[in-house]
């Protein structure tokens, strides 16, 4: 994309994100106080991501697990995860632990809208149609956000989560982000808001209205296919590969 639409994206990001962090200070003053009186520890999780061109960035997100819960080296989470606080799980819940990424979003590190931030592990064995998700800014929401919204449920009683997520959650992910890229736009960005906020409240809603607008946009039956989660979701390879992932060491 063109300086221009990066430029208007950058002035929209800042500005929404600003207004939203003013907008939603009351319920983050309550969350970040629920947060620290579990505990009386700090109620922000600090993480590093890696961002466009593959530039490492920290995360702010609101903590909703146990402090330290990094350092087990299990990156992908469970609905059942024993890291997981008593305020944590409401926090999951609601997705309200990401709401303090509207914080990188004024730093510049980050969009609203674009392939959600991984960290350098799952980075480091992205295949070379992956490295594509790379190119642009991460963001707080995009398809795959609402697509796999119930992440934590597909996790859920895996004896490895962090492959589960690598076999099952990834591959579609990656389309999703891949698909948004090649078609990127300020008016997708706004839809894709109002879609995430959309599934706050009803995500079967949600989900169909994300078919309906990648059927406009001229997606794949499988893509359209997997949007729809109706279906329950099998090991399969990530895009640019045929080979379904067995080992994050590969």
């Amino acid at each position: 994309m063109g300086f221009m639409y990066r430029f208007i994206k950058r002035i929209f990001d800042f500005v929404t994100a600003l207004v939203g962090l003013i907008f939603l200070s009351p319920i983050l003053t309550l969350i970040i106080l629920a947060i620290w009186l579990q505990d009386i520890k700090s109620p922000f999780y600090i993480s590093e991501r890696v961002g466009k061109n593959e530039k490492t960035f920290r995360i702010i997100k609101l903590r909703s697990m146990i402090v330290n819960a990094d350092k087990k080296g299990v990156d992908s989470t469970s609905a059942n995860d024993s890291r997981i606080t008593a305020v944590g799980k409401i926090v999951r819940k609601y997705k309200l632990d990401e709401l303090s990424q509207l914080f990188n979003v004024i730093k510049g590190d980050m969009s609203l809208v674009g392939p959600r931030p991984n960290v350098m592990r799952e980075t480091d064995i992205y295949t070379v149609e992956e490295k594509k998700l790379l190119a642009v800014k991460p963001g707080i929401t995009d398809f795959a956000s609402i697509v796999f919204a119930d992440e934590g449920e597909i996790l859920k009683n895996k004896s490895d989560p962090d492959i589960a997520y690598n076999q099952l959650i990834r591959p579609g992910k990656s389309k999703l982000g891949l698909f948004y890229i090649e078609h990127q736009s300020l008016i997708l960005d706004f839809k894709i808001i109002l879609l995430t906020i959309v599934a706050l409240f009803s995500r079967d809603i949600s989900l169909r209205k994300s078919v309906n607008l990648l059927e406009k946009m001229g997606a794949t039956k499988e893509l359209l296919t997997l949007a729809a989660r109706k279906h329950t979701l099998v090991p399969t390879p990530p895009p640019g590969t045929n080979k379904i992932v067995t080992s994050r060491f590969e």
